[in-house]
């Protein structure tokens, strides 16, 4: 036998048995939780509402189970010094010189992006793979579909600039799409189509993502040694939060995953998910067996899939090729969304793609731990309008009991609340009990490992790791009914047909009070926490006390949202000690030394109002270095003759009025057309003055001033 640990030894018996472990703990917990609810709820008046209550309180209580399973199956891993059936195991302790490699791509699609973070970021992952010794074996591409004419030319000049500052022409490629066809899923086979044949493995990135030349290596190393896996997912840890909002999360992501993490690798083994960024996938059974299908009908559940890596995962699996996670392996990381709003924003999109998979529930051909993925991806979004719905009827059967005379007081005594439905006790007490054991227990577990492994230091001190934790579970606490409702306004929305547009997500923070934002955003939920908390006073005082965690929430969302959004409360946290991770008191130097080059990036000279809105535009004509750059990367095309005149006419009004009074589209398709753009450089730079806009005059008289500064820099 090897002395190396490969899937194929993977006992499948094995593997059977643990996944039996998990669904009988999860159908234990449930099946008791059910027979306490059964057992309250008959005791009155057993009708259709009853009924109804009961249901819905299996569903949550499953979903809660399945999340508190998983993270005790990690304890029993961790506890036990890991789990012996890993694929990082695969690996033994190699030097990385003698690790065996293949050719590897290494792919970013992105869209209106910020080009000083993608290309930075790039940079830092080249000189780590670099450091390594082992860069010849990977080459690099950026894949754009951004739409906005400034980030597109900042993206082509920072492209150019990189490749000479990096010696890597030849080894890092960019392309701009002429059409964005189905988004990331679509750019990502563009690429294949186009050079996947070249590459035995292929690495995706987000814009966000850093990954070290390390990781990298070893990831395409165990590709190597496993020949039978198709796709190796990481867990990238969330780093490089500014607001106190991103503190709190990059903090419970970190304090918390590892359990859940070493739980799922515990029963998902071969069978494991693929979250669509820092994975390496084996290029050819991808490019074989993982077209998406076009789903039935029209948007929003219809149409092309919108999250496309569950099920990519699903039909690699189906293929015969295994997908695993990679939950132990350092060096990989990502970014999350500043605020709650644009948490908010990002899972608007990945609710419409997760409700799609209930077409895909009952696919031909999957893997039955493919189909449990794809329903906790749809019960992630479905389980607050079932949680919204079985509170409601717990207020209404109250309220209505009030108004009937069915009781003139209720006492608060004498009742509690389970998942937000009013029970009685003593009888409910143990069922609120497991309810609260299964919700915190797995995050309290996890502070006890860390202090126990003495690694209290690396956040701050064991005083202030466990300060930081109470604080985020009291903020989880106050922001989950607002995600409650967030979630139950998508799903909402997309039943009612209402589809989404995937806009570019914002990654930096801004101190900027967004007021009206926040005002408009959370207006409705805090309407809504009013009407039901005063009606509660009103009507049944006690059980207003009750509600008041969730009313609380609700009532005060757009000021939470405001406090937490702000980047100045959450570098003071920082400098309390408050939420540090083991990443900012011991990162990894790829982390700082990113920072460092943005600081950089961000101090250049921006250009001046007046220009800002079509400034990549005019760098493009107005530039030399830019312009030549930018013509080089376009295919020359001969259209019709009508064609051509449209071009003409366009080139005459954006010198003579100005790039205002071109529309998006126009400007567009005047930096798709290389004969255009050389035609407009060449005339900007011979015609006199007078018969240049007002714009374009400005725009000259800034050319030396804006040059003092390299161009290169302005695009860094």
């Amino acid at each position: 036998m090897s002395r190396y640990f490969t899937v194929e030894q993977v006992d499948k018996g094995r593997v059977s048995r643990r996944r039996a472990t998990f669904f009988s703990l999860v159908f234990l917990l449930t099946s008791a939780a059910t027979w306490f609810m059964a057992d309250i709820l008959s005791r009155g008046v057993f009708g259709p509402v009853e009924v109804l209550v009961l249901v819905l309180f299996v569903i949550l209580f499953a979903n809660v189970a399945a999340g508190f399973c998983t993270a005790l199956l990690g304890f029993y891993v961790i506890n036990r010094g890991g789990d012996s059936a890993r694929i990082m195991r695969s690996l033994a302790d190699e030097k990385l010189a003698e690790l065996p490699l293949a050719s590897t791509a290494i792919v970013m699609p992105i869209c209106n992006e910020d080009p000083s973070r993608i290309f930075e970021g790039l940079r830092v992952i080249y000189r780590s793979l670099e450091h390594t010794g082992r860069l010849d074996d990977f080459d690099f591409f950026i894949l754009s579909d951004s739409s906005d004419p400034n980030k597109w030319i900042q993206e082509e000049v920072a492209w150019a600039e990189l490749c000479k500052q990096l010696n890597g022409l030849g080894r890092i490629f960019y392309r701009k799409r002429r059409v964005s066809l189905n988004k990331k899923s679509g750019n990502v086979a563009d690429f294949l189509r186009r050079w996947g044949r070249s590459y035995r493995y292929m690495t995706v990135l987000d814009a966000d993502s850093i990954m070290t030349g390390e990781s990298v290596v070893k990831l395409v190393a165990m590709m190597e040694r496993n020949p039978q896996v198709g796709i190796l997912q990481t867990a990238p840890r969330v780093v490089n939060g500014v607001t106190l909002y991103s503190r709190i999360q990059q903090f419970a992501n970190r304090l918390y995953s590892p359990l859940f993490l070493a739980g799922l690798n515990y029963w998902h083994q071969g069978e494991s998910n693929f979250w669509g960024h820092n994975a390496v996938i084996r290029v050819a059974p991808f490019i074989e067996h993982c077209c998406l299908p076009e789903l039935p009908g029209t948007e929003p559940f219809g149409g092309r899939i919108l999250s496309h890596d569950f099920v990519e995962a699903a039909l690699m699996r189906k293929a015969g090729w295994n997908v695993w996670l990679v939950y132990d392996l350092e060096g990989s990381f990502e970014e999350g969304p500043p605020t709650l709003i644009d948490s908010a924003k990002r899972d608007r999109r990945w609710c419409q793609g997760n409700l799609q998979h209930s077409w895909l529930l009952f696919a031909r051909g999957f893997h039955p731990i493919n189909r449990f993925h794809l329903l906790m991806g749809v019960m992630g979004y479905v389980a607050s309008p079932l949680w919204m719905l079985f509170m409601l009827i717990s207020t209404m059967h109250r309220f209505h009991e009030v108004v009937s005379g069915s009781y003139t007081t209720f006492h608060a005594e004498n009742y509690t609340l389970v998942f937000g439905y009013a029970v009685e006790v003593p009888e409910a007490f143990a069922l609120f009990i497991l309810t609260m054991l299964l919700l915190f227990l797995p995050k309290v577990i996890s502070v006890l490992l860390e202090l126990k492994q003495r690694r209290g230091v690396a956040y701050g001190g064991p005083v202030r790791l466990v300060a930081s934790a109470l604080l985020e579970m009291a903020a989880s606490t106050l922001m989950a009914p607002i995600n409650m409702m967030f979630h139950t306004k998508f799903v909402i929305y997309i039943l009612l047909g209402q589809g989404v547009s995937w806009t570019t997500q914002r990654r930096g923070a801004s101190d900027d009070a967004a007021w009206r934002e926040a005002i408009v955003t959370h207006a409705a939920q805090m309407a809504f926490g009013l009407v039901w908390g005063l009606s509660a006073f009103i009507l049944v005082p006690s059980f207003f006390w009750w509600l008041l965690p969730v009313l609380l929430g609700l009532v005060l969302s757009a000021p939470l949202s405001i406090f937490l959004g702000k980047a100045s409360f959450g570098r003071r946290a920082k400098e309390l000690k408050l939420f540090l991770t083991p990443d900012e008191t011991e990162p990894a130097p790829e982390l700082p030394l990113l920072e460092r080059h943005l600081e950089e990036c961000y101090q250049h000279m921006q250009p001046i109002p007046e220009l800002r809105e079509d400034y990549g535009l005019m760098q493009a004509v107005l530039d030399p270095y830019v312009n030549a750059v930018h013509v080089s990367l376009l295919r020359q095309r001969q259209g019709s003759h009508t064609v051509r005149r449209y071009f003409v006419d366009l080139r005459k009004r954006l010198l003579a009025d100005g790039p205002g009074r071109l529309s998006p589209k126009e400007k567009m398709a005047l930096l798709r057309d290389a004969e255009s753009m050389n035609w407009l450089h060449e005339e900007l730079w011979k015609r006199p003055a007078e018969q240049l806009s007002a714009w374009w005059q400005l725009a000259m008289r800034q050319y030396n001033v804006l040059t003092a500064t390299p161009v290169t820099a302005l695009y860094r």
